[in-house]
């Protein structure tokens, strides 16, 4: 069910009015993400409906903040919305499938984490064209700290990780989230400098690609393909250490 503000308590209400900003904020933050075709307009009108979602289902009791919870909200609707569409390519998916596919093989192989090189090797292909496919796969907006680890409709993803939600989950939920955000520090230090800092920037600070690319004195399309290696190194071990 669609609901307008209208039909919200007033409490509700004034946390979707206070807190419109969020969702330009946040599709400002995804149009790298996005397709083409997929303009603002449509990333608002999802983002608000995620806003509304989070109003209608916030529960101050859990002692968790509004805002931290109609971020993930509005991000997951903007996301959803984009798989509704179904709008990445066979031949996108396809690269996705074999990057993944690839980095495990070579993760155990190894014993470690593969470099840009030896992914490219791995694959049969120049350096230069495997930093171009990295590229191309991060426009699919699949590869996110957003993603979903699992399958169900409460499913938690990496950065929900590390969230403390030590005060409103019970023994056994906060033991998995210990293991979990346990697993994403260990994977994360294994990451190249640049990568790291990648991370920082964009998830923590919060800084458009622009910005990081002026930071780290490369290309919007490095930072890019930066971005795409390193959460594909950390789906790749997480998910690994949660199968």
């Amino acid at each position: 069910m669609t609901y307008t503000p209208h039909q919200l308590p007033v409490d509700r209400t004034t946390l979707i009015t206070d807190h419109l900003n969020l969702v330009d904020i946040i599709a400002g933050r995804m149009v790298t993400q996005v397709p083409a075709f997929m303009n603002r307009d449509d990333m608002r009108s999802a983002g608000m409906l995620g806003l509304i979602d989070a109003a209608n289902k916030f529960q101050p009791e859990k002692k968790i903040k509004f805002k931290t919870f109609a971020e993930y909200r509005i991000r997951g609707a903007i996301l959803d919305e984009m798989r509704k569409l179904d709008w990445f390519s066979r031949s996108l998916r396809e690269k996705q499938t074999t990057l993944n596919r690839s980095m495990v093989e070579l993760e155990r192989k190894l014993g470690r984490l593969p470099d840009e090189q030896e992914m490219a090797d791995k694959l049969e292909l120049p350096l230069e064209e495997y930093q171009k496919m990295l590229g191309q796969v991060s426009h699919l907006g699949c590869v996110s700290l957003n993603e979903t680890l699992d399958h169900s409709d409460a499913g938690r993803s990496f950065q929900d990780a590390l969230i403390d939600q030590s005060k409103s989950s019970s023994p056994v939920n906060r033991f998995e989230q210990h293991e979990l955000t346990h697993i994403i520090a260990e994977v994360l230090e294994q990451l190249t400098e640049k990568e790291k800092l990648v991370i920082s920037l964009y998830y923590y600070e919060e800084l458009t690609q622009k910005e990081i690319a002026g930071i780290l004195e490369v290309s919007e399309g490095r930072v890019s393909q930066l971005h795409s290696q390193a959460l594909i190194k950390l789906k790749t071990k997480v998910k690994k250490n949660l199968d």
